[in-house]
């Protein structure tokens, strides 16, 4: 399996009145071909400005891509001229963005809204485009597609704005979509039919997908690999059989123990990350979770890790203790 997307070093920036926050820090990561890699952390951690700064979509003139590569089959995207850009959005990466009502235009219809990309990347004509359209809409599960071609987003419920976007992101057939938090202010259920038709798609497809999610159960079931992030870094990789069997940064485990087990006895309250996430304007010394860190030692506070293999096969952490976490893992209900 060759590699798709690699991003290297990648720095973003936002200058405010309180000072440069860093929200992506010197990250590294890579996408192989239809592979569905995850991207998880709290909010703020940075992973949506990852997925925006490799579609060159981070506002300015505050947010700022500073430094590092981003290449998409060969090609350093941060290079590419904003003409040349516009024809690898939606043609060779689709996104599906976090809030499907404020990411569809309000005053055009589904149907125009998905044919436009059709006729601009594929050269449809508008008969061929539509017709395409109905296609792609009964594919992702609506019902009554022609008809629904007319109507405007407000009439479609929030499952269905969700399967739209996911049509629109299909429907140039990209060898990658970036899906950020796909199933934000769904309930439970259209949650798994979502994800389920997402995976579905990139099965039938051969589609890579990079998912960025603080929901760990979607991790579990449907991403290969898994980058976590905290304060702008990446601070574990591994696969995500790995990281769960044998997570190595106090991070992940706090994650992993802040979400309901089926597997185990029922508690009384869950066991959440004590503390808040650091001000990236203002980052400690040393590791950015030394404050909310039970593991932590007095190198923690001084130096900043970088990421190690700790577990063989590609799994790596950025802890200073990941060896004596591995030991003690048991200890801690893991």
């Amino acid at each position: 399996m060759g590699t798709l997307l690699e991003v290297k070093n990648l720095k973003t920036h936002f200058v405010t009145r309180s000072g440069v926050v860093r929200a992506v820090d010197d990250v590294s990561w890579d996408v192989g071909e239809s592979e569905t890699v995850a991207l998880v952390g709290e909010s703020g951690c940075g992973k949506s400005v990852s997925a925006l700064s490799i579609m060159r979509l981070v506002a300015g003139p505050a947010g700022r891509i500073v430094g590092g590569q981003v290449l998409f089959k060969g090609r350093d995207l941060l290079e590419l001229s904003e003409e040349a850009m516009r024809h690898v959005r939606g043609r060779e990466i689709g996104m599906i963005f976090q809030e499907p009502m404020t990411s569809l235009n309000p005053v055009l219809t589904i149907g125009r809204q998905l044919t436009e990309g059709l006729e601009i990347h594929l050269g449809f004509a508008p008969t061929e485009a539509r017709r395409r359209a109905a296609e792609l809409l009964g594919m992702v599960g609506i019902p009554d597609p022609e008809r629904r071609l007319s109507q405007y987003p407000h009439q479609f419920s929030g499952g269905m704005r969700q399967r739209m976007m996911i049509a629109m992101a299909v429907a140039c057939n990209p060898s990658l979509i970036l899906a950020d938090e796909p199933t934000t202010a769904l309930d439970v259920t259209i949650q798994a039919q979502i994800l389920e038709l997402m995976k579905d798609l990139s099965r039938r497809f051969g589609v890579a997908m990079l998912i960025i999610t603080h929901n760990l159960g979607v991790v579990a079931r449907y991403a290969d690999r898994v980058n976590v992030m905290y304060a702008g870094k990446i601070i574990e990789r591994g696969t995500a059989r790995e990281l769960y069997a044998n997570p190595r940064h106090p991070y992940t485990l706090g994650l992993l123990r802040s979400v309901p087990r089926l597997d185990e006895p029922r508690r009384a309250r869950l066991d959440p990350i004590e503390g808040q996430p650091p001000d990236l304007t203002r980052l400690p010394s040393g590791c950015a979770f030394t404050p909310r860190c039970a593991f932590s030692v007095e190198r923690c506070r001084v130096e900043i890790p970088p990421l190690r293999v700790v577990n063989g096969g590609g799994h790596v952490s950025a802890c200073w203790e990941a060896e004596k976490l591995g030991r003690q893992r048991s200890a801690v209900g893991m």
